[in-house]
């Protein structure tokens, strides 16, 4: 059909030892229209909240070129995957490499495009997830 947009199919999983670096964060979709006389009238965009992860900690260079190397590799934010949040899955911090155990399972994709910065044994990179499914 035209114009039809197909479902994220994730192929791949973020590796682990990227996974515990992500701080976790929601966002409920609001519409809202304020009036004059600073009344304000509010309705959800959505049911539930959009989840959204941000990277929250320096890596080291290894790390980093692992996370760059799987950015590449999911043409940024064009690729959904899938991503483990350890402190949903069960048993907590637990980890499934193949994608098939649905608990914390999130299927998400890049926020945009890449931005680094280099220091002292220690590199920052912007990178934030967007739920998708």
């Amino acid at each position: 059909m035209p114009g039809s947009v197909q479902n994220a199919i994730p192929t791949t999983v973020l590796p682990q030892s990227l996974s515990r670096a992500f701080a976790h964060a929601r966002e409920y979709l609001v519409l809202e229209n304020e009036y004059p006389n600073g009344e304000s009238q509010r309705s959800l965009l959505a049911a539930t909240s959009r989840k959204t992860w941000q990277l929250a900690k320096r890596l080291t260079p290894a790390q980093l070129a692992s996370l760059r190397a799987f950015y590449d590799a999911r043409n940024g934010p064009h690729e959904a995957f899938y991503f483990y949040d350890p402190w949903e899955t069960s048993p907590k911090f637990s980890y499934d490499p193949t994608g098939t155990t649905t608990q914390g399972r999130y299927t998400v994709r890049f926020g945009g495009y890449w931005e680094q910065m280099v220091g002292m044994g220690r590199a920052d990179a912007e990178i934030t997830f967007f739920e998708v499914a």
